[in-house]
């Protein structure tokens, strides 16, 4: 049986630029969904919140959600995972999240975040299709996969694993060709659609409302798809708020990824550059090399973008 993996070991949670970008923007949204009249302070947030807790720290100061629920599947760490909870509000939950979904409170709206560090598997779209066959319209979902394949270059060696771990999701994708790496995205983004309709099965004037499809890479290539369970009230609220203005707003699974690229800058390049942020379109920088690509790329995400410094203690 395949087990999670322990990424906790691997990275450093709060050292992912591109991460951070994501969970940046996807703060920028709530914000903006809160204006909308969303009451997102009320909602109950529930992730993965491991020995590190960088959702649950952004989410609570920055969005002043409260009701914070962490779930870990590895019994082996849960005193680790008790030590570093940095609020007494957050509750532990050491179980399978397969098992955690029915017991979350239909009254409440969530953001509930399967936040998977490792290939796409059955139970992941097991759980997929739990939170959307259960929760609340107004809540939201999102869903994060590791879309790096390791078990070798060929597309035929990919087409297997798929087949074997989530064949029932895969529908019409029988060709060697969806599953070379540049068509990993949109093959993952599939078989997540597939889990949530078979979630929306038998559940009453609810849909589900795409919101984010983002593509970044700390190391291995990630993607993250997004969306908020609705009724005509809560997708009335949705299309009348700001967050459809946004650059990284994805309102259908079959659209292209939002990609967060993050250029590779001196701490003294982004001083510089974010002076003349936003800039036009086409501007480049007079005093360093910088190619027009990067300075485009700094502009979608200048905004979000973390700074790391070296503190000696």
């Amino acid at each position: 049986m395949i087990t999670p993996t322990q990424s906790y070991l691997k990275v450093s949670y709060d050292l992912r630029p591109a991460k951070q970008v994501e969970r940046r923007m996807l703060i920028d949204a709530f914000h903006r969904l809160a204006s909308a009249g969303f009451p997102i302070t009320d909602y109950q947030y529930t992730g993965f919140g491991s020995i590190y807790f960088v959702d649950f720290i952004l989410f609570h100061k920055l969005l002043g959600i409260n009701k914070l629920l962490s779930v870990e599947w590895d019994t082996d760490i849960e005193k680790r995972v008790k030590f570093n909870a940095p609020f007494k509000d957050i509750n532990l939950e050491i179980a399978p999240i397969g098992d955690v979904i029915p017991s979350l409170r239909q009254d409440d709206k969530h953001i509930l975040w399967l936040d998977y560090d490792d290939l796409i598997r059955g139970d992941h779209l097991a759980a997929v299709a739990q939170a959307t066959s259960s929760l609340s319209p107004g809540s939201i979902l999102l869903v994060t996969v590791d879309i790096e394949h390791p078990y070798g270059s060929k597309p035929a060696v990919w087409r297997k694993y798929y087949e074997a771990e989530i064949g029932d999701y895969l529908g019409e994708k029988t060709s060697n060709s969806d599953y070379t790496q540049s068509n990993l995205a949109a093959l993952n983004g599939h078989v997540i659609k597939q889990a949530i309709k078979q979630g929306l099965v038998g559940r009453v004037n609810v849909t589900f409302e795409p919101l984010f499809n983002f593509l970044y890479k700390d190391g291995h290539q990630m993607l993250t798809i997004g969306g908020m369970l609705v009724t005509a009230t809560e997708k009335r609220k949705l299309r009348a708020s700001t967050l459809v203005e946004t650059t990284y707003y994805r309102n259908s699974l079959s659209e292209a990824s939002y990609e967060i690229r993050i250029p590779r800058l001196t701490r003294k390049e982004r001083l510089y550059l974010d002076r003349s942020m936003p800039c036009d379109t086409g501007w480049l920088p007079e005093d360093f090399e910088l190619s027009a690509s990067d300075v485009n790329a700094y502009r979608e995400v200048y905004r979000f973008c973390p700074a790391y410094a070296e503190l000696l203690l």
